[in-house]
């Protein structure tokens, strides 16, 4: 039997039919954004799943469907007051159900974006044989799937693990989720683009960059610069890295990880950014944990892990 995944991003929504061996078999995408409501997204979903179903053997051959979402609850089935997407912003939405009557009470389970990604690199990816990591997607925001023991950690209420918003900056930049300083503000890929703004605002320095429009320089247009040596882009890099690796160096004193996976389009940046994030971590991390963590990128192409994470999650939903 295939199982449906969804990874529903900030930015796209990417649908895949998965079978037992965690081959995507048909996939497909939309916006996320630009709906009125959540029922908008729902129909504007499975207007695109439909015809994949069909490609893959029919609904009869699916036996769930599993959704990472950002503030995604696994208890309640809910996207619970997601800051960056609009239909949900302020409200909970139990897209859960909602899916699963469209698909004729198909079983369908939910939970964070960041966990499902966790899933699939701990099955097919990265974290194949760890017990012990951190997920961390590098995205329009910044989640986390945390795995102690191998298990997910959800808390008593489905809502732990949210490490974008550990408050690295008290007082700093203003996050969607209402407060300042989160640490999604500066290490996402639109905390990027706000940091390479303000070096541009604060400095004279010839870059690259000035060629852009302020309001259009995106994290993609850091990496190309400061991958032809563009002091400014790289000063970008430098900054955004020490603040994830001083965070992780945090997290590792509540988790003990074997290894951080990067996850995400920031993830791509390579060592651009991950030395920073390394010597920031070793400079600040308790001596009892130097040493001990593995800082590696994703396995799984584009959205490929928390597509296969999510198909798991239903797996696990048709099996209970």
């Amino acid at each position: 039997m295939n199982s449906i995944g969804l990874d529903l991003g900030g930015t796209n929504s990417v649908f895949g039919i998965v079978d037992a061996e965690g081959n995507i078999l048909e996939q497909t995408s939309i916006k996320t954004a630009g709906h009125k409501d959540a029922e908008a997204y729902v129909n504007a979903s499975m207007d695109a799943l439909v015809p994949v179903i069909d490609k893959a053997g029919g609904l009869g051959s699916i036996q769930g469907m599993g959704i990472g979402a950002p503030n995604g609850n696994i208890i309640t089935g809910s996207i619970e007051y997601a800051p960056n997407i609009a239909w949900a912003h302020d409200r909970m939405v139990p897209l859960a159900q909602m899916f699963s009557e469209r698909l004729g009470g198909l079983p369908v389970a939910l939970t964070n974006d960041a966990n499902a990604a966790a899933l699939g690199e701990m099955r097919f990816g990265a974290a194949r044989g760890m017990k012990n990591f951190i997920e961390l997607t590098l995205g329009t925001g910044v989640g986390s799937g945390i795995v102690c023991n191998g298990e997910l950690v959800y808390g008593c209420d489905g809502n732990a693990g949210e490490l974008g918003h550990l408050l690295v900056r008290p007082g700093g930049r203003l996050c969607g989720c209402g407060r300042k300083g989160c640490l999604e503000t500066y290490c996402s890929a639109t905390g990027v683009a706000r940091t390479a703004r303000k070096f541009c605002e604060e400095s004279t320095e010839d870059s690259l960059l000035r060629s852009i429009a302020a309001e259009s320089i995106s994290s993609y247009d850091v990496a190309v610069a400061a991958g032809k040596g563009d002091a400014l882009a790289l000063r970008v890099f430098e900054y955004t890295g020490r603040i994830l690796g001083e965070a992780c160096a945090d997290m590792a004193a509540f988790t003990s990880p074997e290894a951080f996976i990067f996850f995400g389009g920031l993830a791509k940046a390579g060592d651009l950014l991950f030395d920073h994030v390394k010597a920031a971590y070793d400079e600040n991390v308790m001596p009892v944990y130097k040493g001990k963590a593995q800082f590696l990128v994703s396995t799984l192409d584009g959205a490929g892990a928390a597509v296969l994470g999510a198909a798991s999650l239903a797996e696990g939903v048709k099996n209970n």
